[in-house]
């Protein structure tokens, strides 16, 4: 996550210069783009904690439940692929963990 690496940077660097072209060349960023994120991460107490990595996946529906769907998600203010994780995680069996 670029904020933690900005973290990590200003932790490295004395002179937030070094910090910003460090940043841009890790991370292919605007100069602009580079200082918001050290700015973003010199508040921060501790890393931010990385999810899983989510990624794009399709699957074809009924229009009927489209928009149940979306209209349950205006009323909720939930993004679709919430409400779509959470109802897969409450129809899939529990991964049982090793140990």
């Amino acid at each position: 996550m670029r904020l933690n690496h900005a973290r990590e940077l200003l932790q490295r660097f004395d002179h937030l210069p070094d910090a910003v072209a460090r940043m841009r060349k890790d991370s292919s960023l605007s100069r602009r783009q580079a200082y918001r994120y050290l700015q973003q991460a010199a508040h921060l107490k501790q890393p931010l904690l990385v999810g899983d990595t989510k990624i794009a996946f399709t699957v074809k529906l009924s229009q009927a439940l489209v928009r149940r769907l979306r209209a349950f998600a205006n009323r909720t203010d939930l993004p679709l692929s919430e409400i779509v994780s959470r109802a897969l995680l409450a129809a899939l069996p529990q991964r049982k963990r090793r140990g």
